[in-house]
């Protein structure tokens, strides 16, 4: 099976600059008045894990066809793009894949990336998320070049429900032993996300509260998304940050938080005895699509407005063919200008997308 690339036929900008956007410094706004903050960039599309809800193995077998390392965007490609997103208005970089610690010598590119500064002057938040299975060999390397923070996948504790979830025979104290390497690293506050699927793992949430709880890293909780087409999505596997929340409550007393800044994905809470904080993340139940300030960079060098896009803008041929930063910075910006994006607002509705890119290749 060979990977599946969204090109973009009905690309209303026909692959042309646009005039008429803010100075550089000044972030542009879509067409929901939503600023540009936030890019993701995916580094590969290859995995040690098939996770169910992400990268079944039916579908990604050995068969599967990978994208070839040529076809990848270059280090340098990836940094003119991470210039001129910060240019638009980006504060903050966050590496995915796939699992980005694949990507042979990534800490040269987080290194590359550690430079940038907004026109304010001020560092860009850089960060990255992965399954922690190499993070304990790469986190000082990563902290070395210039990381700020890391975010670890872990959906549980029990050995033999992670392996079935994962997929994989990588053990869930390989995963924490890549955590404790990342704190001791000082990648931190670590945050640990745990995909819950009803049916499945639930059951997990307290003992993953328990064990989290007074570390000093930040558990989130993310609801069962219909992200792609593959990992068999149904709304009654969906557990809502609601029930997640009332789960954790009936032992340790919660109170909310503030969000920190506009298009921050989890709602958070922290325990009333000020053993930490926790997040939900409520894409199905609670759609944040208002507030989302992120634009994604595919591995081969596609721009995708939407984590539920069916359809992506192609940059690698610009950067190919020598086009300078500002016919860049123009296609890019000119692309978030048209953003209407609102996927999780319309779910249900008969916006339904038939096809949508899968998380593994985008990032989530």
């Amino acid at each position: 099976m060979s990977t599946v690339i969204f090109h973009d036929p009905q690309d209303d900008l026909g692959g042309k600059p646009v005039t008429g956007l803010p100075e550089a410094g000044m972030p542009v706004q879509d067409r929901r008045n939503r600023p540009l903050r936030d890019l993701r960039i995916s580094v590969t599309d290859r995995c040690n894990f098939r996770c169910t809800y992400c990268m079944p193995r039916e579908v990604f077998g050995k068969d599967h066809v990978f994208l070839p390392h040529s076809a990848l965007l270059t280090f340098e490609e990836i940094a003119q793009v991470a210039r001129i997103a910060v240019s638009l208005g980006v504060e903050k970089i966050r590496l995915t894949g796939g699992e980005p610690l694949l990507r042979k010598q990534i800490e040269v590119l987080v290194g590359m990336l550690a430079q940038l500064r907004t026109p304010q002057d001020k560092p860009v938040e850089l960060t990255l998320t992965t399954n922690g299975t190499l993070l304990a060999r790469k986190a000082q390397a990563l902290a070395d070049a210039g990381l700020s923070r890391v975010t670890v996948s872990l959906d549980a504790l029990d050995e033999a429900l992670f392996q079935r979830m994962s997929d994989s025979d990588v053990t869930a104290a390989t995963v924490l032993a890549g955590i404790d390497a990342a704190a001791r690293a000082g990648l931190a506050p670590v945050k640990v996300n745990m995909v819950v699927r009803k049916g499945m793992n639930e059951h997990e949430i307290l003992p993953m509260a328990r064990h989290f709880r007074g570390s000093g890293h930040i558990l989130r909780f993310i609801e069962f998304m219909d992200v792609g087409n593959t990992n068999g999505w149904r709304m009654d596997e969906v557990m809502t940050g609601a029930q997640i929340i009332e789960q954790i409550a009936t032992e340790f007393a919660l109170q909310p938080v503030q969000p920190r800044y506009r298009g921050e994905v989890a709602a958070r809470w922290t325990y009333a005895d000020g053993a930490g904080e926790i997040g939900v993340i409520t894409s199905v139940s609670q759609p944040f699509c208002g507030n989302c300030t992120r634009l994604r960079v595919s591995p081969e060098g596609r721009l995708f407005t939407c984590l539920f896009a069916d359809h992506g803008h192609d940059l690698r041929g610009l950067l190919r063919t020598g086009a300078s930063d500002e016919v860049l910075r123009q296609r890019m910006g000119g692309i978030w200008t048209q953003r209407d994006d609102h996927y999780s607002e319309q779910r249900g509705e008969a916006h339904r997308r038939e096809h949508k890119i899968e998380m593994s290749y985008i990032g989530g």
